[in-house]
């Protein structure tokens, strides 16, 4: 099995790639930050990619969407110290085959080893999360209507991101981005992006 890291800690893409070789896992390389992450699987295409999600620049959710939107195959397991709902929705919208905590060590190789077979790999903490989580999604998706693309457009224009912003994220043209919340303020009858940012804290949250 061929690995790629990437992680925002040097030394913890060292050691991760000391004990995994240790466990006879192939390391292809390690990398920093998401736009190292879609490089460098461009170039390795490994069997797994073992990514933390919180990383400056470009953060693993972005990078995972990046990648999956040029190699749909591609098998990402997610590795980090945090456990935000946010993240879990993120990850599960995304097709990423797995999201699991770095303090749960031990099920790092298994979790591998999952994910290379082509199965889904949660911890029992996050597992315990995915029906609410689910439900309050679909909720929010069916009773306004609204697609997954649309929903992401909403957080982050809540998180204060202007359209040269969102396009960048989303890697789409800044036309794009206006025609999508022109839809959105008709669809939600809203006025501006102000009010898209309250209907977000207030329905979507």
């Amino acid at each position: 099995m061929n690995v790629l890291i990437v992680d925002d800690d040097k030394l913890v893409c060292s050691s991760l790639k000391t004990i995994l070789e240790a466990k006879g896992v192939t390391i292809v390389d390690t990398g920093n930050n998401g736009q190292e992450a879609i490089a460098l699987y461009d170039e390795f295409l490994p069997d797994v990619l073992l990514m933390d999600i919180r990383m400056e620049g470009m953060n693993g959710v972005e990078a995972s969407e990046a990648i999956l939107k040029q190699h749909p195959e591609a098998k990402i397991l997610f590795l980090t110290t945090f456990s935000d709902d946010e993240y879990i929705v993120k990850a599960l919208s995304l097709g990423v085959k797995g999201y699991i905590l770095k303090q749960n060590f031990d099920s790092i190789i298994p979790a591998l080893d999952a994910v290379f077979s082509g199965q889904n790999v949660f911890n029992t903490e996050i597992i315990s999360k995915l029906p609410s989580l689910l439900a309050k999604k679909s909720d929010a998706s069916s009773t306004y209507d609204l697609s997954e693309r649309e929903l992401t457009i909403i957080e982050l224009v809540a998180k204060g991101l202007n359209n040269k912003e969102l396009a960048d994220t989303l890697f789409l043209s800044e036309g794009t981005i206006r025609n999508y919340l022109s839809t959105l303020l008709n669809k939600l009858d809203l006025r501006d992006r102000t009010q898209l940012a309250i209907f977000y804290y207030q329905h979507l949250q």
